[in-house]
């Protein structure tokens, strides 16, 4: 660990040395705290409270929020980290995290986080993404996940009074709702992240890391279980095999009104009743289900982390910028106006009253992330998985086709 905390010896306690520690106030008594947050993570309604009642509680600080485009920030923000004087707090998705704390350039969190911020709590999707080495250079935000968005009334209709506790049940009652005459589950062929989760429950992984190397690990016989499992739920429906979730975009599918289950994050929600407003009281919500009752299924965790870079001209109020986001009152004000999963799983009760993000918040607590390898980005740009996933639900051999894809993951993480 940095000994950051000896950057600024007690002995010289000078204007120069504490402004240079990001302690004193900037011209004209104020210091203006630069955070970076992504389009849509959160209102301007939520960004306006927290803002005054930030400043209100810390005397001569400042906040300057911008709103950055997720298309093009990576470069952005590597550009900012390396650079003099950057931004002193930025939002970035859980799986970048690796990427930029591959450039030597972002601030040491973890006595912070372990100190203040009950990370012992935090959820794992966003945590483990964060923690690169034993280090943890990302503060979990704010997470969501897939979860079974169904129509009740197709449900009724075939006779299932409850959502199913178990894969098996989960088959069973999707097989039901085909003989009912409708299309018992909508799930395309290449939604690599919905299989993530399946190869995960199984006790496998997208790609293990060993002495330092990256190996793709999809040909294990627990991720072949997964892929298997997936091949037999996309089979009950009509998903095209060779395309992913928005080739067409599948909230559009399912508003047509004769499907009965979609695997989806609750913000797809909102596509549905624009393009179908008659849904609106029809709509049920259950975890994914695991292979056993009482255990949602593994899934991937999307969503943002909070990270500081080195060079933060105003590190400590930084800190508190980041100790408030991530805190217990600002994490909750943020989920209810979001419908977001808070950081921690023993805040889900905050989302309580809110049905779907509740679901949301029961999968959360298993949720996971894409490998820590900072080229995990360069797997996903030239994705393997998904032609991988069409040769095996075309009928090619599993194996081979596994034993292929892994191959190509390898090469791309040691690049």
């Amino acid at each position: 660990m940095k000994n950051r905390h000896l950057a600024c010896p007690l002995a010289v306690v000078t204007a120069l040395a504490l402004a240079g520690c990001g302690m004193l106030p900037g011209g004209g008594g104020t210091q203006t705290v630069r955070i970076w947050l992504m389009r849509d993570s959160a209102s301007q309604e939520f960004l306006d409270r927290f803002t005054k009642a930030h400043e209100d509680e810390h005397d001569g600080v400042r906040l300057e929020v911008t709103i950055q485009e997720w298309t093009g920030i990576g470069k952005k923000v590597t550009e900012a980290i390396k650079g003099p004087g950057g931004p002193d707090v930025i939002e970035v998705g859980n799986t970048q995290v690796a990427q930029y704390a591959d450039t030597g350039k972002l601030y040491d969190l973890t006595l912070e986080s372990v100190r203040d911020l009950g990370s012992e709590d935090w959820l794992p999707g966003l945590a483990e993404p964060g923690r690169i080495g034993g280090t943890q250079y990302g503060i979990p935000w704010y997470a969501a996940n897939r979860i079974v968005i169904y129509h009740k009334d197709l449900f009724r209709a075939a006779g299932i009074d409850k959502p199913p506790a178990t894969r098996a049940a989960w088959l069973a009652d999707t097989e039901k709702l085909n003989r009912n005459g409708s299309q018992g589950i909508y799930l395309a062929g290449q939604d690599w992240y919905t299989l993530s989760g399946f190869i995960w429950d199984e006790g496998g992984e997208l790609a293990v890391e060993k002495g330092g190397a990256w190996t793709g690990a999809l040909d294990s016989p627990a991720a072949r279980r997964g892929m298997a499992f997936y091949k037999e739920l996309q089979s009950l429906g009509s998903g095209p095999k060779d395309a992913d979730e928005q080739n067409p975009p599948q909230a559009d599918v399912f508003a047509k009104g004769d499907v009965a289950q979609l695997v989806a994050a609750p913000s797809a929600v909102a596509a549905i009743l624009k393009a179908n407003p008659g849904l609106k009281d029809k709509l049920g919500y259950f975890p994914i289900p695991g292979a056993v009752a009482g255990r949602p299924c593994a899934v991937f965790t999307g969503g943002s982390d909070l990270i500081i870079p080195e060079n933060a001209p105003r590190r400590a109020a930084a800190l508190d910028v980041v100790k408030a986001l991530a805190g217990e009152k600002w994490q909750t004000e943020l989920a209810r106006a979001m419908g977001y999963v808070p950081n921690k799983k023993g805040l889900a009760p905050a989302v309580a009253g809110q049905e779907a993000t509740a679901v949301m918040a029961e999968g959360a607590a298993r949720g996971r992330a894409t490998p820590n390898s900072p080229q995990w980005a360069d797997v996903e740009a030239d994705n393997p998985i998904k032609p991988y996933m069409t040769a095996v639900l075309r009928g090619e051999d599993p194996a081979e086709a596994a034993r292929r894809a892994s191959a190509e993951i390898t090469e791309t993480l040691a690049e």
